[in-house]
């Protein structure tokens, strides 16, 4: 990924607002960038908006809602939200950031809903682990692909340019101030290019959790580990950024999950082990604290025997996240196997049946039981271009590039320096709270 300065000639398009990435990040930076009337232009590399957002449950972290007013949450603050979040960060995380992003959540998401029309709701049932109000905000099916599908189709009601299979591949500086960006490449398909211009540039193109010399350099702890993220997360702003000058932080922190469906490869909701589930290794022993959170279970996972274990769980359980879109398709493929009892269960699944008997009765699991095979894996890096409170990307002394901003994937969240700082939703949050301020704030540099 290449950087050069602008060599005089002139760009094929010029545009005040260019977004890298249409996930959420990217999305969401359109729609507050359109909101002030400026022409925005965004390039996708697939055929289709989606990138990460699409693989996830669509759940938004966010206090203050209206939703949350009226189903009578009136006490969750940015101060409690950021307190939860610090918490499982072991206070590593940026504490100006994590303000920021805490304070923005809620207003973000009524905004959202009432201005461009998303179809959220307030998720049923306990707050996830972690989180000491129900705070997660999703489309009604939980699924991702509803989330990019009504920010789409609100950036199209919003008059936004969308350029999909548009690969973006060289950076092209100001020839007098190599911190301020004129404008990039882009590699069409057959391998058309054009020059586009730029008066702000925003990065919204996720993480590198699918360049595996980056994983290598960065997170070697999950260098041999499965990846299940979008292929095509391969750090290109992190490169750029690199190579401009930015500051990289906390690249060493990843969003992993600890059940994620063999050999099937899809994620297993941790709703299951909130609610009491569990996770049993192949002697039928548990190994682990379930509440420590999907990510921080990960490497557990992967350490057992085999790089396996069984997320068990009962027919109470099974019964709730059948809401899920993706547990659904692994019950209809028959990754889910049920026993009538501990002994049943043991049977099917070749685990010793003492040991399995003897794990179940400690818990608050009743039968018939239900268990699908896991193992742990790599979603999505949470290190990346270190940005201030305007979003702006930052050097390492602080000091803003003057049209160049980032969010979501792109950029460093709250998660702290590793797997176990993540609490679920923080991805998405970053996403949707940076990705509005950064389509604002470039807004305000091109009057």
């Amino acid at each position: 990924m290449s950087v050069r300065a602008h060599d005089g000639t002139p760009f094929d398009i010029n545009v005040s607002i260019a977004i890298v990435g249409g996930g959420a990040c990217g999305l969401t930076a359109a729609l507050a960038a359109r909101d002030t009337g400026r022409d925005i232009m965004l390039f996708e590399r697939d055929r289709a908006p989606g990138g990460s957002t699409a693989m996830s449950s669509g759940m938004i972290p966010a206090c203050g809602t209206r939703l949350q007013r009226e189903a009578g949450i009136d006490d969750d603050t940015p101060e409690r939200m950021a307190a939860d979040i610090q918490a499982r960060a072991r206070g590593a995380a940026d504490p100006e950031l994590l303000d920021l992003m805490c304070r923005e959540s809620g207003p973000a998401i009524d905004w959202l809903m009432e201005r461009h029309g998303l179809d959220l709701e307030l998720v049923a049932g306990p707050p996830h682990p972690g989180h000491g109000r129900q705070r997660t905000h999703a489309p009604p099916a939980l699924d991702g692909k509803d989330l990019v599908a009504g920010l789409a189709a609100a950036a199209q009601r919003a008059g936004v340019d969308i350029v999909l299979g548009a690969r973006v591949t060289e950076l092209i500086t100001d020839n007098s101030d190599r911190r301020r960006i004129a404008g990039f490449i882009v590699e069409r398909p057959g391998g058309k290019t054009e020059r586009v211009g730029c008066a702000a540039l925003i990065f919204a193109n996720s993480g590198f959790g699918g360049n595996p010399d980056l994983v290598r350099r960065h997170i070697p702890a999950i260098a041999d580990g499965a990846y299940f993220g979008h292929e095509g997360n391969k750090g290109d702003s992190i490169l750029w950024g690199a190579k401009l000058g930015a500051e990289l932080r906390h690249m060493g922190a990843w969003q992993g999950h600890g059940a994620i469906a063999v050999p099937h490869g899809a994620l297993v909701s941790w709703a299951l082990m909130s609610g009491g589930g569990i996770l049993i290794n192949r002697d039928g022993d548990r190994f682990a604290d379930e509440a420590r959170g999907s990510s921080d279970l990960a490497p557990d996972v992967v350490a057992q025997p085999g790089g396996f274990a069984w997320a068990v769980f009962d027919t109470r359980l099974h019964e709730l996240a059948m809401r899920f879109p993706d547990y659904r398709q692994l019950e209809e493929l028959g990754a889910v196997r049920t026993g009538d009892d501990a002994a049943d269960l043991a049977r099917a699944h070749g685990v010793p049946t003492g040991a399995l008997s003897a794990t179940l009765a400690e818990t608050g699991l009743q039968p018939p039981y239900c268990a699908i095979r896991v193992t742990g894996g790599l979603l999505h890096t949470q290190g990346g271009l270190a940005v201030d409170d305007k979003a702006r990307v930052i050097d390492p002394a602080g000091k803003p590039f003057p049209n160049l901003f980032a969010g979501g994937g792109a950029a460093c969240g709250v998660s702290g320096p590793a797997h176990w700082g993540y609490l679920s939703g923080n991805g998405l949050l970053s996403a949707v709270t940076l990705g509005r301020i950064a389509g604002r704030e470039a807004a305000g540099i091109t009057q």
